[in-house]
């Protein structure tokens, strides 16, 4: 996946805009942080991930998921933007995405999913 993929699939989740975190390029729903491409290692920061979850995705798949020691106590994984699968990808950030958009927005989004 490249970086322009990665944004249109971020930007596929309604509401997701562009905007700036801890003084870095990244993407925010309702004016919370979403998800953000990282500079240093080319991988996309994924929230709503539990560590044992974590745990499995690292060992089933080292070469898409890691994290580092700054991540270490919070419930996020990171993926290599270049070895990630997209629809894992999406479904992975879809769960922070259900978590913080509207009810309706959600609701619309699963319609027009089901339509699909």
């Amino acid at each position: 996946m490249t970086s322009d993929e990665f944004h249109a699939l971020v930007m596929s989740l309604p509401g997701v805009e562009p905007g700036i975190a801890w003084g870095k390029p990244a993407y925010k729903l309702k004016g919370k942080f979403f998800t953000r491409l990282r500079d240093e290692d080319d991988s996309v920061v994924i929230q709503e991930v539990g560590f044992d979850e974590r745990e499995m995705l690292i060992e089933a798949e080292p070469a898409v998921f890691h994290f580092t020691p700054h991540f270490q106590n919070y419930p996020m994984v990171l993926a290599r933007i270049d070895a990630v699968e997209p629809t894992a990808l999406l479904a992975l950030l879809e769960r922070r995405w259900r978590k913080v958009a509207p009810k309706a927005a959600v609701s619309a989004y699963d319609a027009a999913k089901a339509k699909a």
